[in-house]
């Protein structure tokens, strides 16, 4: 084999040579294969013929008609052209050589003579037909026995054949073992033995290459791929140790950012805020000092919010800075993250600056939905240069500031709304019940007055009688306002708010009242639970003053839209008839229900009670503050 011949060819050479040589020898076992049944053939039908002999030789001695003699005459005569053409369909042909023809020569010579014999008008003696007879099969048997002997060469031959082939199979499959092994198994171990190599890091290892076949474009691929990896590996520990810096450099920002960020949530005024975030700021950075500063509205001055290690002279100078006086302070709205380098101390506006040492200064804007609001300024005693991941990073840390300080002011707003709103809360209370009864004590102590002045005994009474009414109203008007003010919920479940509320219910008025509940559904929010429960107080508090009831009951019904109903046994009212103090109840119901989408329904006929009931939405949630 050419070693530039491809593993393929090879194979295929080394198979259609193997083959070739099998259907050889197949070949030529099926030719000898079909010679001995031919000659078995021959060997039947030669041995047919001494029947036929026998049989006309008894015909002719029994005296037989010359039809039968005739018959068996044209049989032989069909035996003897039978082997001598053959018969391929059967197959029937005689394995010819010197002796068979000889031998059959002889029997077609005796036949010539035998024939006439037979054929004559009077046959022969029975003697001399037992010995014509006797000859004639003498013949056929030296021809049969001709035909045996060349059909055991031709057996000799078919095991010699089968013994090659035997021979050729061991040795097609020891030649193909030795093909595999020589072009398959050899190169696959050296190839194998190379990623051993490989994998145990040694990259300088390459297989020869001594053929231009599959297996040796595998072994230069090998070789290629070897050098790669080899020339890879040679950066490999540089390349992990810059990527590790820069990872463990991202980590280092990462949780920066984390731990300032979490100091910002935590920090509960303006000025621990700012203070530590300068602290954290200028360690992050490494600077010697740090100024955090706030614009006002017009952004025409700065004010110092914080700084960390600044110097007191420059602190006080620089408490209140005005726009453009320095380059501190001095941002435009496009302004990014920059790097100042401090010249000299003799020029303005960075003389300050200079003076104490300051070699740069680094300028962060500080922006809130794209206005700029504010600026930190980083101090350095030498000269440095920004990096862009520090630069994002001060970017971020700005803008986490901003928020910060933003949450801040909208949390002391918040609180500043949530003061004003309860106390509007409280006046409102007040003048729908206090007030009103305060006005009422008023008249009647005037009624009072004027009922001593004329010396009228029984007004005297009414007015005290009123009087007496009126205080009692007043107090229980201000024992209700404290139940309000002091309702308290329960996140999982207002049921135990509710038992609360009625149990409060039933020691102001002795009356019995149930509560029952029935259905499922996920807990309220618990500003929704303060507006029910504000709600349900009105309804109890309306049916204290006015139902004359004997007995009330609660009833919650739990889903995806609950439902409060507070029911009664009272006298009822005719709401074309309201009175304005019922009136003014409805009214605070309806203003609670409207905060969280919830609807307020009242049913009542005079002499049959009345029904109020709360319906909430699916999703309630409040729309404004108490």
């Amino acid at each position: 084999m050419q070693p530039t011949t491809s593993l393929s060819k090879k194979l295929i050479r080394t198979g259609t040579g193997l083959l070739l040589v099998a259907l050889t020898s197949i070949g030529l076992t099926l030719w000898v294969t079909w010679q001995l049944e031919g000659g078995a053939a021959a060997v039947n039908e030669a041995g047919r013929m001494r029947m036929q002999t026998w049989r006309l030789s008894s015909t002719v001695q029994a005296q037989l008609p010359a039809a039968e003699v005739q018959k068996l005459v044209t049989q032989f005569d069909n035996s003897l052209e039978l082997l001598r053409t053959g018969d391929p369909s059967r197959p029937l042909f005689v394995p010819w050589d010197d002796s068979g023809r000889e031998n059959f020569a002889n029997i077609q010579s005796l036949w010539r003579v035998q024939r006439a014999q037979w054929l004559l008008d009077e046959p022969p003696s029975p003697q001399d037909s037992l010995e014509t007879a006797g000859v004639f099969v003498d013949a056929i048997d030296r021809f049969v026995l001709s035909i045996e002997q060349q059909i055991s060469r031709l057996t000799a031959i078919l095991n010699l054949f089968q013994f090659v082939m035997m021979a050729l199979a061991i040795g097609g499959a020891v030649l193909m073992l030795y093909t595999g092994y020589l072009y398959v198994i050899t190169p696959l171990a050296h190839l194998r033995n190379g990623l051993r190599k490989i994998e145990a890091g040694d990259f300088s290892t390459r297989v020869d290459v001594d053929t231009v076949d599959e297996f040796g474009q595998v072994a230069t691929g090998f070789n290629g791929m070897a050098t790669h990896l080899q020339s890879m590996y040679e950066g490999l520990e540089a390349q992990v140790a810059a990527k590790t810096h820069h990872i463990e450099a991202q980590r280092a920002r990462i949780e920066t950012l984390y731990d300032i960020s979490a100091f910002l949530a935590s920090a509960s005024t303006i000025e621990d805020l700012s203070k530590g975030f300068a602290q954290r700021v200028r360690a992050t950075l490494k600077a010697d000092a740090v100024a955090v500063r706030w614009s006002d509205e017009a952004n025409q001055r700065y004010l110092m919010l914080a700084s960390d290690c600044f110097p007191e002279e420059m602190k006080d100078e620089e408490r209140s800075l005005l726009a453009g006086a320095c380059d501190c302070g001095n941002l435009k709205p496009d302004a990014r993250t920059r790097v100042i380098p401090i010249h000299s101390h003799e020029a303005a506006p960075m003389r300050h600056c200079a003076k104490a040492g300051y070699e740069s200064l680094v300028s962060v804007p500080i922006r809130l939905q794209q206005r700029v609001v504010g600026e930190i300024d980083l101090f350095f005693r030498s000269t440095v240069m920004l990096r862009p991941e520090e630069a994002e990073l001060l970017d971020a840390l700005a803008s986490h500031l901003a928020s910060s300080l933003e949450g801040l002011r909208a949390a002391a707003l918040e609180r500043e709304a949530a003061v004003g709103e309860e106390r509007s809360f409280l006046a409102r209370e007040l003048h729908d019940s206090i007030a009103q009864s305060l006005a009422f004590l008023k008249i009647q102590v005037q009624l009072l007055r004027n009922a001593t002045q004329r010396d009228q005994p029984q007004q005297v009474q009414t007015a005290l009688d009123e009087l007496d009414v009126g205080l009692r109203e007043s107090i229980n008007d201000v024992r209700e306002l404290l139940v309000h003010f002091r309702t308290r919920t329960n996140t999982q479940d207002i049921e135990t708010a509710l038992q609360e509320t009625l149990q409060k219910f039933k020691h102001q008025t002795g009356l019995p009242a149930q509560l029952h509940t029935q259905g499922d559904g996920l807990p309220l929010p618990a500003d929704v639970q303060v507006q029910v429960l504000h709600v349900v107080q009105e309804a109890l508090s309306n049916v204290r003053k006015h139902a004359g009831a004997t007995q009330v009951g609660l009833d919650v019904f739990k889903g995806e839209r609950w439902r409060f109903v507070v029911r009664d046994d009272g006298v009822g009212f005719d709401a074309a008839q309201t009175h304005r103090e019922t009136h003014v109840g409805m009214k605070i119901m309806r203003e609670r229900a409207a905060r969280i989408g919830a609807q307020v329904n009242v049913v009542s006929q005079s002499g049959a009670g009345s029904v109020v009931t709360l319906t909430l939405p699916l999703h309630p949630v409040m729309t404004g503050r108490e």
